[in-house]
């Protein structure tokens, strides 16, 4: 028999993919990816008993797990098929790159804090996955070993577009990078076409800023 916190964990979860589905997130896969993979193992224990709410939750090192609404929605916008090469620029505490990895054929993340990068290794392997290429560095520079990528994901605040990241993206795929100041954003889809790029500016968003050599100073 199913323990009394599995048990309400299992029942938090359910009502977070209603949550997700009554504001207008319709992707099955998405969905799925959800039910799949669990959030509290993502959180520090103390705030474990908010996992599945429709909120953003500190993980320590200044730094905050997104509200998986937000989650929920870039990968919505990437319609990702299960066979596309990902770049996750900021790895954060490893649950955006777990719901990738249900979606995608290869995942890529970087982290810049080593700390948070071990702990979403920890909680990657508790889910029992292993198939993420992690990586310990300035994520504005990308990863150009591995480029091109056909979906690159920004999870913090940029005052403008990563250039390296614009150079890794494949002919044919998609960047989700929150453009703006410190406080607010505006998340940004860049399409790369075989002439150029296409930005589209999408909804507004609150990230934690992302530092690095083509972001801001720390």
């Amino acid at each position: 028999m199913a323990s009394p916190l599995i048990r309400q964990f299992g029942g938090a979860r359910r009502r977070l993919i209603e949550e997700l589905q009554a504001k207008g997130i319709r992707d099955l896969a998405v969905l799925k990816a959800f039910d799949e993979v669990s959030r509290h193992l993502f959180v520090p224990t103390g705030v474990q008993h908010r996992a599945y709410e429709d909120a953003p939750l500190p993980i320590g090192h200044a730094q905050t797990i997104s509200q998986p609404w937000v989650h929920a929605k870039y990968l919505e916008l990437l319609q990702l098929t299960g066979e596309e090469r990902v770049l996750e620029i900021g790895t954060g505490s490893g649950f955006q790159t777990a719901l990738l990895t249900k979606l995608a054929g290869q995942v890529f993340t970087i982290e810049r804090i080593a700390a948070l990068a071990e702990e979403a290794r920890s909680a990657l392997k508790a889910c029992g996955i292993e198939h993420v290429v992690q990586r310990i560095g300035d994520g504005t520079l990308g990863w150009k070993e591995f480029a091109p990528f056909d979906a690159i994901l920004v999870g913090a605040a940029s005052p403008d577009v990563p250039a390296p990241l614009l150079e890794q993206l494949a002919v044919g795929g998609q960047l989700l990078v929150p453009v703006g100041g410190r406080e607010e954003q505006v998340l940004i889809r860049v399409r790369r076409t075989e002439t150029g790029f296409e930005r589209t500016r999408l909804d507004a968003m609150r990230f934690v800023p992302l530092i690095g050599a083509h972001g801001f100073e720390n």
